[in-house]
């Protein structure tokens, strides 16, 4: 072939006349920054610098759009612009591509003729490239030039050796060169260039959907930009891909938005192109590609090569076909489909029932090569049939394994397993076990508890029976804790139970139990457990047990085994990396018992930590109850505020039973009677009562507590002091046991009695508080308590006042604030000045923590001392020095733009609690909106 004849027949490469009819006026998305490095480098060529420049990228990227727009630019600048490209058929012409751009037009930049009769011979090279360099010299020494050649993958080698030394040999001229080629595969070919490198990225979201809009002139819904997404975020096959939707019907613009009107997106004439690929394709890599599509977006070499029954070897040469033909990519050494519209394509055009029984081999082969069964069960979930015994097997093992980190995956899973197992399945109840489990960590209560109800509905052996059971009795250990305990005892009445079966059932019955108060019979079930626990071998039996006997311990008074059993606890349950599991009370227990020694500082760190690992793996049940018992650290911890956001956060969020009442409902009745919230006071009436119908011992003394609280705040001694009694249960040996939330309440009870007349109650409780406190030497906070509790009933002013000093080395500001109280009254008719100074401390501590009844009480009593003080009105604070903390950081991230979702991951705290913090601002400062908010914030910051 002549290069006369090549320069005539010369025409645009497929790529570049799409990509120009498709974007003829459009503007171009999501290229700014190259587009800039284009200008900046049309701006040195016109104050006479050349320069040299390589637009690398996948096809359909817009290398040709770019070049167009650079040939646009510097037409416009009155620069000369000379274009050419090579073409898939035009290796065999040596030169065709660079003298078509140079020959072409009216006014050539080089002698033809000369260089013409020079090509024509392969020994005439050296002279042609010298001619080449002479010309260009001369051809730029009258006026700047632009020289665009796209496509140098495709121009022969004679044009690529060319563009490679001309550019350095003429650097000094002023000649800019940009040349666009496909990208690379192969490592230093494009450095191999000597030029700036520009490497175009697929586009992003951005620029995907202002493009879409460009297209369709409407803005594209949701469901329509996903599947644009899968264009891989090039240009040309996004235009293509929605030309083609919109031409079928596809695509409906009502009102300015484009709506997807049909199941299949994919054109039909883009599943056309992509078979017309194959079909150019020899056999095994027209195959190799489809079955590549079916395993998913990698192609895997060594399982291809297996399903093909051919070694990976042989795959090399159709590989590389599939790579020229656009259908495959090399990522970094790894092949790929080209995106996922090529995949889809390619997969469309194979049978369904095909495609599954590949997928399903393709699974074997995997394992066989030593996949886990995570690796796998996504595909084996999908391609699964009905009796298929090994793959319930594996997709029960990928849940187990998925469970700690993704339970919603693993509940996915588990659940599909389920589905695949037949009713005769041996492990068909301890699946519907699992499942049921996972379904309530994920936050499907409904559907959990309706999974294993539903199984206990037919005919179960025993064993499978009590795998249900136990299951059931796990989802009611936070919502009922009777229901929990009913469900273990059925199941342990059940005959011929396996032994890990009965350890499971014993550890959870005695957990259940001692969350349910009923101490004497706990202790029974944790010592069976225990027994059982290390007859297994089961260390998460094990921990749970010595968890439970640590928080008997802590019933029975004896603090330091109580914490040394539980520091055992979580110890073994470490070594054995199940700290984590929901079922492994150490850390939630820790945090109490730290709570309860006066550090509920220290335990919120610990649950801190936990609520951020559960949110993280998505642990719906977990993070919920960690939120709840966050609110009872707040609350114990004197920040009423926050206890109150998130308390109402999470019962939002759907928290209901036993445990939101003792900890969430009670922070907010708590909080309303610190406050003087009527309607909040009501309520924690209401839940009191109700509270006290409940099966559970600790739940009814709660209830009762409540009522107390509620009555004497009522001023009804009398009523108070009987509800006080019910909530103080018998202990071990007939003691009188503790206040059932909270040993620092053992002074309020005291006080209720003394108010009633009923010194005898107050002198049993108060001698139950110093006996704990003398069995306990090492927690101070107790011993501070008794103090404050003798203080309180010998009116002794000195004692008081020592329980308040030794209350100040704790973060319990309320209940110094009550010791410090008391010591000013006790103070008052011998010591004016001295009962003036706690006073005003304890005033100080109950605004604080926003305590205003308290506070107002005692400003009461500094006013007949003859002291006046100003302090914060009941109910909700008005302005700036209203917010709370946390709502001061809620209100300053918003303020900056985030939105509530992203503010609750800054803070580390659930988008409902943001919400309620919010809500709370906006009333205090009296606006509506974000914005006027916002403007709030920049006015007051400054």
């Amino acid at each position: 072939m002549s290069l006369n004849n090549a320069v005539a027949g010369f025409s645009v490469p497929s790529e570049r006349r799409s990509a120009a009819d498709a974007f003829p006026t459009m503007p171009l998305r999501g290229r700014e920054p190259e587009l800039s490095l284009l200008r900046d480098r049309l701006h040195d060529l016109r104050r006479g610098h050349g320069g040299a420049v390589l637009i690398e990228g996948a096809p359909g990227t817009g290398k040709s759009r770019l070049l167009a727009e650079v040939a646009d630019l510097a037409a416009a600048g009155s620069l000369r612009v000379r274009a050419g490209a090579g073409t898939q058929d035009g290796h065999a012409v040596p030169f065709a591509p660079l003298l078509d751009a140079l020959l072409s037009g009216p006014a050539p930049l080089v002698a033809r003729e000369r260089l013409l009769a020079l090509s024509e011979a392969e020994e005439q090279r050296f002279w042609l490239l010298r001619e080449l360099q002479h010309e260009l010299e001369r051809a730029a020494s009258a006026a700047p030039l632009v020289i665009l050649m796209d496509d140098l993958q495709w121009c022969d080698a004679a044009t690529r050796s060319a563009l490679r030394t001309l550019p350095t040999r003429l650097s000094g001229r002023p000649i800019l060169w940009v040349l666009a080629i496909r990208e690379q595969h192969q490592a230093g070919t494009a450095r191999a260039w000597p030029a700036e490198r520009i490497v175009l990225r697929p586009l992003s979201t951005k620029a995907v959907a202002l493009l879409a809009q460009d297209i369709l002139q409407a803005v594209a819904e949701p469901v329509l930009l996903e599947l644009a997404r899968k264009a891989d975020g090039r240009p040309l096959l996004l235009v293509e891909l929605l030309n083609g939707m919109r031409e079928e019907g596809a695509i409906l613009v009502q009102d300015g938005m484009a709506h997807l009107t049909a199941a299949e997106g994919i054109p039909m004439r883009f599943r056309s192109s992509i078979r017309q690929r194959l079909d150019r394709l020899s056999p095994l890599a027209r195959d190799s590609i489809r079955f590549a599509a079916m395993l998913g977006r990698d192609a895997d070499v060594d399982v291809l090569a297996e399903l093909l029954r051919c070694s990976p070897v042989d795959l090399m040469g159709p590989l590389q076909e599939a790579l020229g033909a656009d259908l495959l990519t090399d990522l970094d050494g790894r092949l790929a489909l080209r995106n996922d519209l090529v995949r889809e394509a390619v997969r469309n055009s194979v049978p369904a029932a095909f495609k599954d029984l590949i997928r399903r081999q393709a699974v074997d082969v995997r394992l066989r090569r030593g996949a886990a069964a995570m690796e796998v069960a996504a595909d084996l979930a999908e391609v699964a049939q009905p009796g298929d015994h090994e793959a319930v097997s594996l997709l029960r093992r990928a849940a187990t394994d998925l469970a700690p980190t993704s339970p919603a995956a693993a509940a996915a899973l588990s659940g599909r397993a389920l589905e695949l197992a037949p009713s005769d399945h041996p492990d068909r109840p301890a699946l519907i076990a699992e499942t049921a489990v996972l379904l309530w960590l994920t936050g499907h209560d409904d559907e959990a508890r309706a999974t294993a109800a539903g199984a206990l509905a037919g005919l179960l052996e025993p064993e499978g029976e009590a795998q249900v059971r136990l299951s059931l009795a796990r989802l009611s250990s936070q919502s009922s804790f009777a229901e929990a305990v009913r469900q273990c005892r059925v199941a342990l009445a059940l005959p011929g139970l396996s032994e890990t079966t009965l350890a499971h059932l014993l550890t959870l019955q005695a957990l259940s139990l001692v969350v349910a108060g009923d101490v004497e019979e706990t202790g029974r079930a944790a010592e069976a457990a225990l027994l059982a626990g290390g007859y297994c071998g089961n260390r998460a039996i094990e921990a749970t047990a010595m968890a439970v006997e640590a928080t008997l311990s802590f019933h029975r008074t004896d603090w330091r085994h109580a914490f040394d059993r539980q520091d055992e606890a979580v110890r073994l349950a470490t070594d054995a990396g199940i700290l984590h599991s929901p079922w492994i009370p150490g850390p939630s227990w820790q945090s109490f018992l730290w709570s309860s020694a006066g550090e509920p500082l220290r335990g919120l760190e610990e649950i801190d930590l936990a609520l951020g690992r559960a949110r993280t793996h998505g642990q719906v049940a977990a993070a919920r109850m960690w939120s709840l018992y966050r609110v009872r650290m707040l609350l114990d911890a004197g920040r009423l505020a926050g206890a109150r956001a998130e308390a109402e956060a999470a019962l939002a969020e759907g928290a209901t039973g036993n445990t939101a009442d003792v900890t969430a409902r009670y922070a907010l009745g708590r909080s309303a009677l610190y406050a003087g919230d009527r309607l909040g006071i009501a309520q924690l009436a209401a839940d009191g009562l109700r509270m006290t119908g409940d099966e559970a011992p600790f739940v009814t003394r709660a209830g009762s507590w409540m009522l107390a609280l509620v009555a004497d705040c009522d001023d009804d001694p009398a009523r108070a002091l009987a509800h006080a009694t019910a909530a103080v249960a018998l202990g071990p040996d007939g003691a009188t046991g503790a206040t059932p939330l909270d040993a620092a309440d053992d002074v309020v009870f005291v006080r209720m009695a003394l108010r009633a007349g009923d010194r005898e109650a107050a002198v049993r409780m108060v001698c139950e508080t110093e006996a704990r406190a003398g069995r306990n030497p090492g927690f101070p906070f107790l011993t501070a308590v008794a103090e404050h509790a003798r203080g309180l009933l010998d009116d002794d002013a000195a004692l008081l006042s020592r329980a308040a000093e030794r209350f100040a080395g704790f973060p319990r500001p309320i209940v110094r604030a009550s010791a410090l109280e008391d010591a000013g009254r006790a103070l008052a008719a011998t010591d004016r000045r001295a009962a003036v100074a706690r006073l005003k401390t304890a005033s100080e501590l109950y605004e604080q923590a926003g305590a205003l009844r308290d506070a107002a009480r005692v400003r009461r009593r500094l006013r007949e001392a003859g002291i006046r003080r100003r302090g914060r009105k009941s109910g909700a604070a008005h302005g700036w020095d209203g917010l709370t903390a946390a709502e001061l950081q809620v209100v300053r991230h918003v303020a900056q733009g985030a939105t509530n979702r992203q503010v609750a991951e800054r803070l580390f705290l659930s988008p409902h609690t943001v919400n309620t913090h919010l809500r709370h601002a906006y009333t205090k400062l009296d606006v509506n909106s974000r914005v006027e908010l916002t403007r709030l914030v920049v006015e007051h910051d400054g």
